[in-house]
């Protein structure tokens, strides 16, 4: 079997022995916007396409390549939703040589009604083989996402602005006249940031107080970028924490976000574990034994 992860910047292929071991794994920069309409099965054939010669029937795409700019627009399935959910709403696309689906992305709404929704992440979610017991997932990114697992299903989740927020202030605002952007992560500037997310007045006076701190010289600019960005995911952890939830949290993604969300967490006293980096592998996995 060949799983693919397609998001929006980028293209990760897995491909399966019969026992779930990955043997084959290709990481390319040929993310959803970079494929014009109607090149997605070419594009799929250039990154795959001597697996699928070599006998890998199956394929199974998640992530952004079912979006309403992807392959084909996949409906979103509501939470809860589990492996077998995801499953039944599998889309087949026809395509020469290989058995070919879908993936679904999960909706929900939030206490006051609002619609949230993730493609991709499930996968990694619920890749994570987390067990029954009630869990709380974070995965960094430009949209964050916060969800809470129980039972071998996603039940609701939160997505953050967070990532996409960081590179707008840091390079189209006030902000960005202060700050260098080539300079290495400042653990003393994160922390300064997360430190104020914990204090009152809001995230929009936060903001302007970096700027008042550059100012009046009580802030460098080696530290300016690491400190918006302690500042903004201070905020963000605040908000699920306001949500609720349950110990440990579970961070799923790269070192070099995975590493900061944890310093914040820490800083806020709330324990942490990380999962398998392949927990997205895994998920498609394990969604591809369930299908017809």
């Amino acid at each position: 079997m060949i799983g693919i992860d397609w998001g929006t910047s980028s293209l990760r292929a897995y491909r399966f022995a019969a026992d779930g071991q990955i043997t084959g794994r290709r990481d390319t920069p040929r993310g959803i916007l970079t494929v014009a309409p109607g090149d997605f099965p070419d594009t799929l054939h250039a990154v795959a396409g001597d697996w699928i010669d070599n006998g890998e029937g199956r394929i199974l795409m998640c992530g952004m390549v079912g979006s309403r700019q992807g392959w084909l627009e996949a409906p979103y399935l509501p939470c809860p939703a589990g492996l077998d959910g995801l499953a039944a709403a599998a889309i087949a696309l026809p395509y020469p040589g290989a058995d070919l689906h879908l993936l679904p992305g999960l909706s929900c709404r939030d206490r006051h009604g609002v619609p949230d929704v993730m493609r991709g992440e499930e996968t990694q979610i619920l890749g994570a083989a987390l067990g029954d017991a009630e869990a709380t997932v974070c995965l960094p990114g430009s949209h964050s996402k916060w969800a809470r697992v129980k039972g071998g299903e996603v039940t609701a989740f939160a997505t953050h602005f967070t990532g996409e927020a960081f590179a707008a202030l840091a390079g189209h605002t006030i902000l960005a006249r202060m700050m260098n952007a080539c300079s290495p992560f400042h653990a003393g500037g994160f922390a300064r940031g997360v430190a104020r997310a914990k204090q009152g007045g809001g995230l929009l006076h936060h903001l302007f107080g970096l700027r008042a701190s550059a100012l009046f010289d009580e802030m460098q600019e080696e530290e300016a970028s690491s400190t918006l960005s302690g500042l903004l995911i201070g905020h963000e952890v605040a908000a699920a924490l306001e949500d609720g939830v349950a110990p440990p949290v579970v961070l799923i993604g790269a070192d070099r976000l995975t590493l900061r969300y944890a310093a914040a967490l820490d800083a806020f006293g709330v324990p942490y574990i990380k999962a398998d980096p392949d927990a997205a592998a895994h998920g498609l996995w394990r969604i591809g034994q369930l299908l017809p």
